[in-house]
């Protein structure tokens, strides 16, 4: 059953409050914390990253198993978007936040590197990043600015040590993930005060697990993203505008 809460609030003051009062904030972040940046989110009807592509048929193991030409010719015009783009305000508050002794990490289901650039120093990466790739054979690493030197005549990265299959360390449809990394976002849930979950639909597993983890060790959540979530009911707090905005918003009323 969903934890109750008598009275909402709804306003950026209000999360201040919260996140002011509260001895341990982490932030759980998806997809729409990095919309303002211009990278879409997965399900938006017309514009969200799988609206006209199927995932299972782009972004799983076996297809970069069975045909890595296929699968590096959706990802590779991706990885060079990705790229190109700059953190906006949303992940600058929450470096702020951090620096300033209000956050003590955040958990992104994110590849896209971009709390590192607006300066987060810890970030836990439930989903992997583009910054790296590995062949998984000898399991050579490559930066991401490495990785483009290495495509054959064919459109496949292979390994320039070994000629073995190159694979971006993300994981894909099929993988688990990061057993070190499920470890430690499972760790910060537990010891949080407040969980605030910013952009994300928390319908992932196992990353939607976490905000009930908190939950169930008496801490609290706060929510800001567009859309229902089935979090919703046990919030204390949810906003619904731009995220970007909202929490800029949040930073100034402290």
């Amino acid at each position: 059953m969903e934890r109750q809460v008598a009275t909402k609030t709804t306003g950026a003051t209000d999360l201040a409050e919260l996140i002011a009062e509260a001895d341990s904030v982490v932030a759980l972040t998806g997809a729409g914390v990095s919309v303002p940046s211009g990278i879409p989110d997965f399900r938006t009807p017309e514009t969200g990253i799988w609206a006209n592509v199927d995932p299972m048929e782009v972004a799983h193991i076996d297809v970069f198993r069975r045909d890595p030409a296929h699968f590096w010719s959706y990802y590779r015009p991706r990885f060079h978007d990705l790229g190109d783009k700059r953190p906006n305000a949303a992940h600058e508050v929450l470096a702020k936040l951090e620096r300033q002794g209000l956050l003590d990490g955040v958990i992104t289901q994110n590849i896209d590197r971009l709390h590192r650039a607006a300066g987060s120093a810890k970030v836990v990466e439930v989903h992997g990043s583009i910054e790296t790739s590995s062949c998984l054979d000898c399991r050579a690493g490559y930066g991401l600015e490495d990785v483009d030197a290495l495509f054959d005549g064919v459109g496949v990265a292979v390994c320039s040590e070994c000629g073995g299959s190159v694979k971006p360390d993300v994981v894909l449809f099929g993988e688990m993930l990061p057993a070190a990394a499920i470890e430690e976002a499972t760790r910060m849930a537990e010891a949080a005060d407040l969980m605030l979950c910013v952009g994300s639909s928390l319908a992932v597993f196992p990353a939607a697990g976490l905000p009930r983890l908190t939950l169930d060790t008496g801490g609290a959540l706060a929510i800001v993203t567009k859309g229902p979530t089935p979090y919703d009911g046990a919030a204390e707090i949810k906003l619904e505008g731009e995220v970007d905005e909202e929490l800029a918003a949040v930073l100034a009323a402290l």
